[in-house]
């Protein structure tokens, strides 16, 4: 009986942070946005950090360093809820931007993070494809 109570609790508790949402005003900074992206990663709620990333994208559309970490950041959610094909597409977009004569500019550890990303959708589809053989 206790076993059961405790699956229940935490199913409840699971259910419960994919429905929260994130607490954003109009006078977060950029840093502060991220940090709060992040804190929300590292607790796998992903829907959470997704929001704050979409505003720090929408707010920041003349800033090309914080459009690609809100790309990168964006894709590597998709990434993490198993939506490659969806994850791929954005992961190109932002390797994209390396594809300018301006691109020694830009924070190439997204560059790097991008491709390694890749890669593993890369695996994991070869992996899928052979056990469904």
């Amino acid at each position: 009986m206790g076993m059961n109570k405790f699956i229940f609790a935490f199913v409840i508790v699971i259910l419960f942070s994919s429905c929260l949402t994130a607490k954003i005003t109009d006078d977060m900074s950029a840093a502060e946005i991220m940090q709060r992206a992040q804190e929300a990663m590292d607790r796998n709620s992903y829907n959470v950090a997704a929001q704050y990333y979409r505003v720090l994208h929408e707010r920041n559309q003349t800033n090309i360093d914080l459009v690609i970490t809100a790309e990168y950041h964006l894709a590597f959610i998709h990434y993490k809820q198993g939506r490659y094909e969806q994850a791929r597409e954005e992961l190109n977009k932002v390797l994209g931007y390396y594809n300018s004569r301006d691109q020694e500019l830009l924070p190439q550890h997204f560059k790097r993070l991008a491709q390694v990303v890749l890669e593993s959708i890369t695996e994991k589809e070869k992996r899928w494809s052979l056990f469904r053989k």
